[in-house]
């Protein structure tokens, strides 16, 4: 799908597609950290009636919803355009040194090379983990990396 991509000087960026209806559908990213979705009018494509107005939480929120079932599906064709990175899980388990510590203490990425780019936590998943996302017991890390930036990580979080 074509997205188009506009600067909008003082105000943010505006990303826009036309979805299977043909309707024009807009998202602003305000600088401001606020989202909008805008749908223009048929009969004139610079006018554009807002659909849902949402803070960041709220984004982000909706993005791992929308997100969460394909991003396995996403990680795994990367990892078949681009030779010798790999996908992998790891789980922290209750004997973990970082259970209930901030993902960015595993300094993972710093020292291995590979990214967690995703957490499953039971039916959840929290995509693009932030640094001060807490680990907990149970939580199944999703990593991109090599097969040794994967084992490392493993290591790490395993203690």
């Amino acid at each position: 799908m074509d997205v188009t991509e506009v600067l909008l000087p003082g105000v943010g960026l505006r990303y826009e597609f036309t979805n299977h209806q043909g309707d024009r559908i807009g998202v602003v990213a305000r600088r401001t950290g606020d989202f909008e979705l805008v749908v223009y009018k048929a009969e004139d494509p610079d006018a554009a009636h807002t659909v849902l107005q949402l803070n960041t939480e709220e984004a982000d929120t909706v993005a791992e919803i929308l997100g969460a079932p394909r991003i396995a599906e996403r990680f795994a064709d990367l990892t078949k355009e681009v030779p010798g990175l790999q996908s992998g899980q790891v789980e922290v388990r209750a004997s973990s040194p970082y259970d209930g510590q901030p993902l960015g203490s595993t300094r993972a990425r710093t020292r291995t090379g590979a990214s967690i780019v995703a957490i499953v936590r039971g039916n959840d998943v929290i995509a693009s983990p932030t640094p001060q996302e807490a680990l907990q017991r149970g939580d199944i890390l999703v990593v991109i990396g090599t097969h040794e930036g994967i084992a490392g990580v493993e290591q790490i979080i395993q203690g």
